[in-house]
């Protein structure tokens, strides 16, 4: 991974993703997008059952089930849509021609990037719920290959999720 800077013409930031690694980013920003889809009908009239749902669509009121409830039923569906389309402009930002080593360049505006930013925070919050991170430095229930696997993708997703932020100021300094 090339990590996001700043264009130099500014007006926008860039990153190179190898193969392998954009192909991680479209798996889970397709599993955010469906994720979203399914919490937008599974949570007009309740909590949802998933906790990654519910982590991604938190009780306005948790003293109060009945307002939460009224909220959520005015809520879920407009939010969950919102969740799924900037899980899609990752995708999309991703499905450009690939260089000849596979390598995937990404260029975003400002809309894409506050989009990827918004979609890698969904990303990392479900893979917390699916992890049992319940707060910073909390390891996460590892147990097998697969949990190390997604802790893996959990820590690199931080990391490109910071070099966005920080490539984002500078773009439009400029």
């Amino acid at each position: 991974m090339r990590p996001f800077r700043a264009d130099r013409h500014g007006g926008g930031v860039h990153a190179r993703f190898e193969a392998g690694e954009a192909e991680v980013l479209r798996r889970f920003a397709a599993a955010a997008a469906e994720r979203a889809e399914r919490a937008g009908s599974e949570t007009k009239d309740g909590a949802p059952a998933d906790p990654a749902l519910t982590r991604l669509l938190p009780d306005a009121y948790p003293d109060d089930p009945e307002a939460s409830a009224e909220f959520r039923r005015f809520t879920a569906e407009r939010l969950a849509e919102s969740k799924s389309q900037n899980a899609r402009t990752v995708i999309d930002s991703l499905s450009g021609p690939a260089r000849p080593d596979g390598a995937v360049e990404v260029r975003l505006d400002g809309a894409q990037a506050q989009a990827w930013l918004r979609a890698l925070t969904d990303i990392r919050l479900a893979l917390a719920a699916d992890l049992g991170i319940e707060h910073d430095g909390d390891e996460g229930d590892i147990h097998d290959l697969e949990s190390a696997t997604r802790r893996a993708v959990y820590d690199w997703l931080a990391a490109v999720q910071e070099f966005l932020i920080l490539a984002v100021p500078r773009a439009w300094r400029r």
